[in-house]
């Protein structure tokens, strides 16, 4: 069999517990133990799982593939810690979604974000908040789902994808000014500095890789009059000017894209996505998804700072 490369795809890693509703099963292990798990997992082997908070994403992230049939633009994996018996499960549940999901890591009860680099994933999703801050803690980009499932409208075939810009796209040195100094002092600092480009965050790499599936999107329009675009990508940042130059600028030294930006110099983030409607939004400061996530598929990334342990605790 032929080896197949992921170098030239997008590549996420998705555990159980962000592709679907595990509550259920979770709550039997946590009050029963893994045995009573294990056989409650066999006795609902033939249910399929409900949707979980990822799941939207997923779907349309993977219908990208019928831009390329035969050399599949995007590739996702299951990293589970689930053994394989219990896991069966999690497959089947893919197969009754018909996602195009073939390929999986089970680990018993350990972390298996540790396989990231060799699969050459730009993210990883999950709920398990100590295997997100473990794996984000070693340089690698992973992000904790919040908030319940929002309803897949299987009608809309659009994915759309929102960032947050420091802690996110970009590193933390900007949000630590502001951390110490105040607004005063992140102002002065950005205004000073907007040529000069911020240092990429956890999730640069995988804007990269969504541009990349957008860039296809155009080759498709341009021979396809009739080719719909879908993949709309979003900035929503808490900055406004004048400190909106600096990440537009960073943006294009990186040689990343972004359809919109919205620099709400502190507006809750919110309201914007009770509008603007993405099937996934990245953002870095637990507060700020704690309103989005009621609405909206809503990702915390602990990087940096401000997402120390006695930081968070504060």
């Amino acid at each position: 069999m032929a080896v197949y490369d992921l170098k030239s795809r997008l590549v996420v890693g998705i555990a159980s517990s962000a592709l679907f509703d595990l509550a259920e099963a979770d709550a039997v292990f946590r009050d029963q133990g893994a045995d009573a798990y294990r056989a409650y997992q066999e006795e609902h082997l033939g249910d399929t799982l409900d949707q979980g908070v990822a799941f939207p994403f997923i779907r349309r992230l993977l219908s990208l593939n019928d831009l390329s049939p035969h050399d599949p633009l995007v590739e996702v994996v299951i990293l589970s810690r689930n053994d394989p018996d219990t896991g069966l499960r999690v497959m089947r549940s893919i197969q009754s979604y018909g996602l195009p999901i073939s390929r999986a890591i089970f680990m018993q009860g350990r972390s298996p974000y540790h396989f990231m680099p060799a699969l050459n994933m730009s993210l990883f999703l999950s709920a398990n908040e100590d295997d997100v801050r473990e794996a984000v803690a070693l340089g690698l980009p992973a992000g904790r789902v919040l908030g319940p499932a929002v309803a897949d409208e299987g009608d809309d075939q659009d994915l759309r994808i929102a960032f947050d810009f420091d802690g996110v796209l970009a590193d933390d040195a900007s949000e630590q000014i502001y951390q110490s100094g105040g607004i005063d002092d992140f102002r002065f600092h950005e205004t000073t500095n907007a040529a000069t480009p911020h240092d990429p965050g956890p999730l640069r790499d995988f804007l990269a890789g969504v541009n990349r599936l957008q860039r296809r999107e155009a080759e498709q329009r341009a021979a396809d009059a009739d080719y719909r675009i879908r993949v709309h990508v979003s900035l929503v940042t808490a900055r406004g000017a004048p400190t909106h130059e600096r990440p537009v600028r960073s943006l294009k030294n990186w040689g990343v894209t972004v359809n919109d930006a919205f620099f709400l110099g502190g507006v809750d983030k919110g309201t914007i996505m009770e509008v603007l409607k993405p099937h996934i939004f990245f953002d870095d400061q637990v507060g700020h998804l704690t309103g989005t996530a009621r609405s909206t598929p809503s990702v915390h990334v602990p990087f940096g700072k401000i997402n120390e342990p006695d930081r968070s605790a504060s």
